[in-house]
């Protein structure tokens, strides 16, 4: 057997020139929620899906094809009536697109890696607008990419420096990310941003991806979806959306995506998906169908049901002494700062030691997000409720959570 010693110089040498995985972040969240495994009368907040299951149509869709024997490989891009089902969707949304634009995805992470697989090349710069999901961020760095962070503000709500956002993208910038309806802190780029934001990028040859995942979780009076991108772009320009039916159909453990890009990369994509998982579960794409042509409702109950929860979550929070809370326009998560806090995962570990309470670390999100909180919303009031009045106990407490 061999020594530890030549162990560790085996797994070096094989490690030789992948230094820059030693610079990829590991989930806070998960090192949070790892500490509370096992724990019985836990809240737990700190990941982004419902409480509720999929809703029967669905599951009976998925049922339905795997009694008709759909459990055998598909196109690599998806089968077609689902890229037709997608392209109908996106065209419903936003400007009509054809399905020769549509790639099917295993999950919305996968979609966005296969984005950053398609354009990134090592040393290539990447703009970022943060704090955003760790996932958006390390993907490019995985690719040996050069991350540029734009961070928002709290101002009464989250805002963004545009001013600063078009100083970063310089010329040979390879492209912009832009998480909107953005997780954690639920804000939105606005109509009007997003057209100096593409005017610029168009001129200067940048691509911009957009995650729009929480799109449809957007909660102005009258607006189906948040603004998009998608809205202002030609079929060639240089913008990829990558979505997700996680969030809007409750399908987050289903793992099923798509991307909309120009269609020269579609075929890339089919490449890329080859070579990374040959092609999302047949059965689950029969089910993606359902759930875009008859689940509409699902989506609108869930939207209705997330605003109320915003909105009681927001009352029961805003009141407590040291906290800095604003209601999200989008997705599903309070991003809530407090006074004086310095480590969040601590702070984090420390809810859930002492009050069985699970949220995640704001530094989960990037050094821009210490000294906040995420919160899920995607609950019931009756939990969401008992949470507040835990993390009102732990505020007002002597123990070490009461200053970070």
């Amino acid at each position: 057997m061999n020594s530890p010693t030549v162990s560790t110089k085996i797994m070096t040498d094989a490690l030789h020139g992948r230094a820059f995985l030693s610079r990829i972040e590991e989930s806070k969240i998960r090192e949070v929620a790892n500490a509370g495994l096992g724990m019985t009368d836990l809240l737990a907040f700190w990941f982004g899906e419902p409480d509720q299951v999929t809703p029967a149509l669905i599951r009976d869709a998925a049922k339905r094809a795997l009694d008709a024997g759909a459990t055998f490989y598909t196109q690599n891009l998806g089968i077609p009536p689902l890229r037709e089902a997608i392209a109908r969707y996106v065209s419903r949304l936003h400007q009509p697109i054809d399905e020769s634009r549509v790639a099917v995805t295993s999950s919305g992470v996968n979609a966005l890696m296969l984005v950053y697989q398609a354009l990134f090349d090592p040393g290539d710069r990447v703009v970022i607008v943060t704090p955003v999901w760790p996932n958006v961020t390390e993907g490019p760095k995985i690719l040996g990419a050069a991350v540029t962070r734009v961070p928002l503000h709290f101002e009464r709500g989250w805002k963004l420096d545009l001013a600063r956002l078009l100083a970063a993208l310089t010329p040979g910038t390879r492209a912009v990310i832009i998480n909107s309806p953005n997780n954690p802190t639920g804000w939105s780029m606005d109509r009007a941003c997003q057209e100096i934001v593409f005017a610029h990028c168009r001129r200067l040859g940048i691509w911009i991806i957009a995650d729009d995942v929480y799109e449809r979780l957007y909660f102005e009076p009258g607006a189906n979806c948040a603004p998009s991108f998608l809205d202002l772009a030609e079929a060639d320009d240089l913008v990829i959306s990558a979505n997700s039916f996680s969030k809007s159909w409750l399908m987050t453990g289903w793992r099923l995506g798509w991307i909309v890009a120009p269609a020269l990369l579609t075929e890339v994509f089919a490449k890329l998906i080859e070579y990374n998982t040959s092609c999302a579960p047949s059965f689950v794409q029969q089910a993606g169908i359902v759930a875009l042509e008859q689940g509409e409702s699902i989506t609108q109950e869930f939207l209705k049901r997330l605003k109320i929860a915003r909105d009681f979550l927001i009352g029961r929070l805003a009141p407590l002494p040291g906290i800095r809370v604003a209601a999200p326009p989008g997705a599903m998560y309070v991003f809530l700062g407090i006074d004086g806090l310095t480590d969040s995962v601590a702070f984090a570990k420390g809810l859930v030691g002492e009050a069985k309470l699970g949220l995640a670390p704001g530094a989960a999100f990037g050094t821009e997000g210490e000294g906040y909180l995420r919160w899920c919303f995607a609950s019931s009031l009756a939990r969401l409720d008992e949470g507040a009045r835990r993390l009102q106990v732990a505020l007002t407490t002597t123990t070490d959570l009461k200053v970070c």
